[in-house]
């Protein structure tokens, strides 16, 4: 099953939590912060007056409580939002 992203929607890949601070400190599972970062899988064609500017590959930030998370059936977990949740395009 594939999951394919209608309109202006955009499917990211979250970027992994950190599991360690900078100084070596093992941060436990329910202390880890949601990530703000992620990688677009997929992307939706657009809407009439809106074109899409986010294509497939590109590194992105996004809001703390932006999205919907979507599990995947092999396990991984999604994130779908709206091109304009998208903060900024990395790189």
């Amino acid at each position: 099953m594939t999951i394919k992203p209608l309109a202006d929607r955009v499917l990211i890949e979250p970027k992994e939590a950190e599991k360690k601070t900078a100084s070596g400190i093992i941060i436990p599972d329910n202390a880890k912060e949601k990530p703000q970062e992620g990688k677009v899988v997929a992307a939706g064609p657009g809407k009439k007056d809106e074109p899409m500017e986010l294509k497939v590959g590109d590194v992105v930030l996004y809001g703390k409580y932006a999205g919907t998370e979507v599990n995947s059936p092999d396990g991984k977990v999604y994130m779908i939002m709206r091109q304009s949740d998208v903060l900024a395009v990395i790189g």
